[in-house]
Formats: structure tokens, C-alpha cells, sequence
């Protein structure tokens, strides 16, 4: 396995509450989640608290922020194409690049979220692809 780039990210929670309360939920929302993070966004429960909803977004902001560090300059995605999926088994990271040939310069990714009161930590590795010698 040959590595292409590895990237961390902290966020601190109640920064990205400030943010919403500051520029609106809405244009948050839109401007940072692709299209597939929408849809799970608009299926959370009308009960979630506020605190849920900030960290569900502080977690994909940090994957996010970690996944360019890991990519630059090679790539360099927009906010809506990457794509955090943590779908109950092993979390991922959906890279959907305009240009489909810098798919060719990825391999695997590794992404690893960790939470501890008002702080999200993300880590993600990018492998090169797989090449027979």
C-alpha cells in the first residue's frame, strides 16, 4: 500500500453552532453537505436537538477538512464532492471529482471519527491505487 496523503481535522462544536446562529441553518447547510449528506440531514427526526444537528455537521466538516489535507494539491474537491457515509458499519469517504480522470490518481480511503464533548477529530488516508507490477 502506497500512501498518497494522510489529513486531521479538530472542530470545535459549539464554533459551528455559532456559525449557523451567525449565517442561518439553511446556507449552511447547502453550502457544505453534497447532495447525498442533504437527504440524511433533511431525514433527522424533528426532535433532534440542536446539539445533535451541530455535531452531525461539525463531523462532516472535519472529515471534510481532513480529506482535502490528505488530497492537496493533487486534488482539490469542493465541499459537495466529498462525501462522508457512516452508514452503521466501517465510515467512508465518497470522493466524486468533476474531472473523472483524478479518479485515477486515488486509491482507497480510510476514515476514522472520534468525539469527545464539545470536540469532533477526523483523520483520513489516501492510498494510491492499486497497480500490478
Amino acid at each position: 500500500m502506497t500512501i498518497l496523503g494522510i489529513g486531521v481535522d479538530v472542530v470545535h462544536v459549539p464554533r459551528v453552532t455559532a456559525l449557523i446562529r451567525r449565517r442561518g441553518l439553511q446556507k449552511f447547510v447547502s453550502r457544505i453537505l453534497s447532495p447525498q449528506e442533504l437527504s440524511d440531514w433533511n431525514s433527522l427526526p424533528a426532535c433532534t436537538t440542536e446539539l445533535a444537528r451541530s455535531r452531525f455537521l461539525a463531523v462532516r466538516w472535519s472529515v471534510k477538512e481532513a480529506a482535502y489535507k490528505a488530497m492537496y494539491p493533487m486534488l482539490r474537491p469542493s465541499w459537495k464532492e466529498l462525501t462522508y457515509n457512516n452508514d452503521g458499519r466501517k465510515p467512508s469517504l465518497l470522493i466524486q471529482p468533476h474531472v473523472p480522470q483524478d479518479t485515477l490518481k486515488l486509491g482507497s480511503s480510510h476514515v476514522s471519527v472520534s468525539h469527545d464533548g464539545d470536540y469532533v477529530f477526523a483523520s483520513v488516508v489516501l492510498e494510491a491505487p492499486y497497480t500490478k507490477l
